[in-house]
């Protein structure tokens, strides 16, 4: 399955930094994480987009408003359903590769 592979690309390297893995494919009804880690006791939530070509845009063009939307609202009913609190340090990232999950050139943006 490609996008589990693209996961796993991109928890490896989010660990490789440091992170702690806390949940992997966290959902609620219309809304899923793909992965949540801690570094330095701020809470990240990742989307991970993978793209073998830029024929149809750019892996991080792939990420619309409406899933940012859905993303900011599982994270933060992950912070109060499981973490008890809705007022930790977080953030939102997308972590994109352009290629193969394998061997892709892979970059991480931050969401303000």
């Amino acid at each position: 399955m490609k996008g589990a592979d693209a996961e796993d690309r991109a928890l490896s390297a989010l660990l490789a930094q440091g992170h702690t893995l806390l949940a992997r494919n966290y959902r609620i009804p219309g809304g899923e994480i793909d992965l949540i880690t801690r570094l330095d006791g701020v809470v990240v939530f990742s989307e991970v987009r993978q793209r073998r070509s830029a024929r149809y845009g750019s892996a991080l063009e792939s990420v619309t408003p409406r899933k940012l939307a859905l993303m900011q609202r599982a994270a933060l009913t992950y912070l109060f359903n499981v973490l008890g609190r809705d007022d930790l340090p977080c953030r939102l990232q997308v972590v994109s590769i352009e290629g193969t999950a394998a061997s892709g050139v892979l970059s991480i943006t931050l969401i303000e």
